[in-house]
């Protein structure tokens, strides 16, 4: 037996109290913005119970969403520096819309207009978000969902698992012509920021991510032979970095200046524990070399481009930025169509040469 009773939340605004009893079973609940939602749950949730899934834990139903987000933010995100920040900012923008719900109220319905909204809303930035920002957002959820489900045994599914997610403009492919590099770097070099042209320089001849930049430690840096170490990457495996020429005698000299008072590269002037932050300076740089549409991401992209202009295959790219498949650096491939042609070229000569 099923039954919905409309009633009125605090703002004034209507819920739909759903509620399930068979016989046998523990009386499931949950609450609605729409009437349809309530419905769609009560079939779901009969046929899981009939059908001997999982329902919801009593846990479930004392939790609030945001006991959830305030657990996973103070346990679990220390443990994920790199992450922690962000993270804490997408999670809190949870708990602001969510918070008060229990989590056996949380459905892939909520997340979706969750999710909506999110596309929709302006940013930090003043700027509508992205899928990809979306993405990251609805990732940080479901990280915390999974905490609370396998770790916490407060919920027995993740229901942000049938949740869509928007799909990514991937195409995207934006990197410094020659003339804007020279216009950058210059650019740099004038600004007050001591740092900038070095991690800008480091950025294009390596494409190493700016986490990974920013958080170089000197012994994992061997300027003798020319490489670096990076020990935690995005991928979770060790990469080396080629230094060569130009960049590796800026680092030798960025070397015999090191701030003795920490193991960073590039520590902040306010706190020599923590990397520096470049954002605001390099926007400045941006605007006084004129270049529009840039972000510090796409020096990366601007390497993998050179690379790829320069003959190097898909598979040799894809060492060099770290990455597992050559799924993510197919979108270069246009850019080195010419070195495509001539290995095709030299194949046939090579097997068709001697037939006249």
């Amino acid at each position: 037996m099923a039954r919905i009773t409309e009633r009125l939340a605090k703002d004034g605004t209507k819920r739909y109290a759903a509620t399930v009893r068979l016989k046998g079973y523990p009386i499931q609940s949950a609450t609605f913005k729409r009437k349809t939602d309530a419905n769609k749950w009560i079939q779901d949730t009969e046929s899981a119970i009939r059908e001997g899934r999982h329902f919801k834990t009593t846990e479930a139903k004392k939790r609030t969403i945001a006991d959830a987000i305030n657990r996973y933010i103070k346990d679990v995100l220390p443990t994920k520096p790199k992450l922690q920040n962000d993270q804490t900012t997408q999670l809190g923008w949870f708990k602001n819309e969510i918070g008060d719900y229990t989590l056996a109220d949380l459905t892939a319905a909520m997340l979706a207009e969750c999710r909506d909204k999110l596309l929709t809303e302006t940013g930090l930035r003043g700027k509508v978000r992205t899928a990809s920002t979306v993405n990251r957002y609805l990732a940080a959820f479901s990280a915390m969902l999974t905490t609370a489900k396998n770790e916490w045994h407060w919920i027995t599914e993740s229901p942000i698992s049938n949740v869509t997610k928007p799909t990514e403009n991937r195409s995207r492919v934006r990197y410094l012509t020659d003339d804007e590099r020279t216009r950058l770097l210059a650019a740099c070099k004038n600004s007050k920021n001591k740092y900038l042209h070095l991690c800008v320089s480091l950025a294009l001849a390596t494409g190493m991510r700016q986490a990974e930049l920013m958080l170089l430690n000197w012994r994992n840096v061997n300027l003798t032979d020319g490489f670096i170490i990076l020990h935690e990457t995005k991928n979770g495996e060790r990469r080396r970095v080629s230094l060569n020429g130009f960049v590796l005698e800026l680092l030798k000299n960025h070397a015999k200046v090191r701030s003795i008072d920490t193991a960073l590269l590039f520590p902040s002037a306010v706190d020599s524990t923590k990397p520096i932050n470049l954002r605001k300076t390099f926007n400045t740089a941006l605007k006084q070399a004129e270049i529009d549409d840039f972000h510090w991401h796409d020096l990366r992209h601007s390497t993998a481009s050179y690379l790829a202009m320069n003959g190097a295959s898909l598979a040799e790219i894809a060492e060099v930025l770290g990455h597992k498949t050559l799924s993510m650096v197919k979108r270069y491939s246009h850019l080195s169509d010419s070195h495509v042609s001539n290995v095709v070229a030299s194949m046939n000569n090579k097997i068709f040469g001697s037939v006249a």
